[in-house]
């Protein structure tokens, strides 16, 4: 069975940084996995993925430059570090994996099998 288990949200200053991390249970270590939020009243949105090797990875437009995806597979966790933040970032946090094939990676929710239970990233002005 899959388990995934965010961490590392916290409340912080605009412009601080935070790093998330996604530690990963099971057998997904050929899955690609990727970060999406959720505010309140707004839909789940995706923000980042890498692909299992790590070698692809694939922003939304709002976060690049300022967010960065990695994963270590011996340490079976993915990371979301997230600098220059913004209150428009403030959202719950979620982590999922999904079986993608070799090389891909995945920005829609239905692409995604496993998720985790989100962690709170609340951005102040």
């Amino acid at each position: 069975q899959v388990q995934l288990v965010e961490s590392g949200g916290g409340l912080v200053q605009a412009g601080d940084s935070l790093r998330l991390s996604c530690t990963i249970s099971g057998t997904v270590e050929t899955y690609a996995m990727g970060w999406f939020r959720q505010a309140p009243g707004k839909d789940r949105e995706f923000v980042a993925a890498i692909s299992w090797s790590g070698s692809i990875t694939h922003y939304a437009d709002s976060v690049k430059g300022r967010f960065t995806i990695s994963r270590d597979n011996t340490k079976n966790t993915v990371y979301l570090q997230m600098n220059s933040l913004k209150p428009a970032d403030t959202a719950v946090y979620y982590c999922a994996g999904g079986d993608m094939g070799v090389g891909s990676v995945g920005s829609r929710v239905f692409e995604y099998d496993y998720w985790g239970q989100g962690t709170q990233v609340t951005v102040s002005s």
